[in-house]
């Protein structure tokens, strides 16, 4: 078993964790909403494959408001007109953000995007996807376990 990053350099993991809600703080202030910060943050989790992140953020997206039927969709939200402009908007940049090199394709989504959103907004979601891919990073090589919960999101022991 591979030592967790956080706890191994608690100075680290607070520094990253101040700057993570730094990021959430401008990004909010510059116009974008809790669901669209989940949004984001659930599908680069999804894209990276990191267990713990997208336990973690279903929840919290769930908590902001978003459907279930959404959430279910999100890995095909292309395919699906349920989601507005501005969800697509941020949910092009969180793919774009963590399938590198940016491909022609992902290109046109950003400036897709950016149209959508404005300038402040589309940075602050650039800056959203970035952070989580750092977690992202974080809690698959620390091997952050998901625990059991039950249907109401308590731990089950």
């Amino acid at each position: 078993m591979r030592p967790y990053l956080d706890k191994v350099m608690p100075d680290a993991w607070a520094a990253a964790s101040e700057f993570s809600s730094a990021i959430r703080k401008s990004a909010l202030q510059r116009g974008l909403s809790v669901q669209e910060l989940e949004l984001i943050k659930l599908r680069t989790s999804q894209i990276n494959a990191c267990a713990f992140c997208v336990e973690l953020h279903s929840r919290e997206a769930r908590k902001a408001g978003i459907t279930q039927q959404k959430l279910d969709l999100l890995p095909a939200w292309r395919e699906t007109d349920l989601f507005d402009d501005r969800h697509r908007a941020v949910l092009a940049v969180a793919e774009a953000a963590t399938v590198l090199p940016i491909s022609r394709d992902s290109e046109s989504d950003l400036e897709s995007a950016r149209t959508v959103l404005g300038d402040d907004a589309f940075v602050a979601a650039e800056w959203v996807a970035v952070t989580i891919n750092a977690f992202n990073r974080i809690s698959i090589l620390s091997r952050h376990q998901v625990r059991p919960r039950d249907n109401e999101g308590a731990i089950v022991r």
